[in-house]
């Protein structure tokens, strides 16, 4: 594949991080229109997100300039970079915080959290699936072995020395198993949005519940190490967090049942 999408001198971009990169450009741009589609503020959205997304990536390099300062100084490009974290609980820290500033600007600004959450529903699984092609063309987040026909052989050294993937070895193509996923959801999201729903929570819920599912069973085929195996190995942390997205999308689908009030009105509350 092709982990380096520029190389010059000692300059490398890797094409996962620009992916990445594009992928939030991508679903800030959607988040935007789908919240100017349902009555919400689309400036105070863009904000919100861009707020999120900034502290995550500012608190988790933080962390590892402050806890492990001699990672740091050996790798000091990794506080520049989106996704370039030794740690996958770094990024989940840093997660952790920015969707904690995001909902408190949410309140600040008089956005209703529920209905702010469908707006950014089908933009986070447009997010999903471009991070997950440019996580195939990197090698990061590499399959089990295979010997179906679809299988994809890496032969790039960058690609072992950066994301340890097992060069010369058929393997499933995890990371388009899961965009293909995410570009599923994504077209029934974008569906539901124009099919119009006063049942606030609906869209949320719909992507929680089936990412959750989905992303459960990929996981069973990926091979990397950074699948953080838990209670001997019976599952992943990322099952764990699938399982956690499927039941708080079905209470979110449920709780949805009862028919909302009108945005203006939900509105004047905050």
């Amino acid at each position: 594949m092709h982990p380096l999408l520029i190389h010059f001198g000692h300059v490398a971009i890797p094409t996962y991080g620009v992916c990445t990169a594009l992928g939030l450009l991508a679903a800030l741009i959607l988040s935007v229109r789908t919240a100017k589609g349902m009555g919400l503020k689309s400036d105070k959205v863009w904000n919100l997100e861009l707020v999120a997304i900034l502290t995550a990536i500012i608190t988790a390099r933080l962390v590892l300039v402050f806890g492990h300062p001699w990672l740091y100084h050996a790798h000091p490009f990794w506080f520049l970079g989106l996704i370039a974290l030794p740690n996958v609980w770094y990024s989940l820290g840093g997660a952790a915080i920015g969707m904690l500033v995001g909902v408190q600007y949410a309140l600040a600004e008089g956005l209703p959290p529920i209905r702010t959450l469908d707006a950014m529903a089908p933009a986070t699984a447009l997010a999903f699936c471009i991070n997950r092609i440019g996580a195939f063309f990197g090698g990061t987040a590499w399959g089990t072995p295979t010997g179906l026909p679809w299988g994809v052989t890496y032969r790039n050294a960058v690609a072992y020395l950066w994301y340890h993937v097992p060069l010369g070895v058929r393997l499933h193509p995890v990371q388009l198993y899961d965009a293909a996923a995410s570009l599923g959801i994504l077209v029934l999201l974008l569906w539901m949005v124009r099919r119009g729903t006063e049942r606030h929570g609906e869209i949320a819920g719909t992507w929680l519940f089936l990412y959750g599912v989905c992303r459960y069973f990929v996981e069973f085929l990926r091979g990397d190490a950074a699948r953080q195996p838990l209670l001997s190995g019976a599952v992943t942390l990322a099952q764990v967090m699938a399982v956690a997205g499927v039941i708080l999308g079905g209470v979110l689908w449920l709780a949805a049942t009862t028919k909302a009030e009108p945005v203006e009105e939900e509105l004047e509350r905050y």
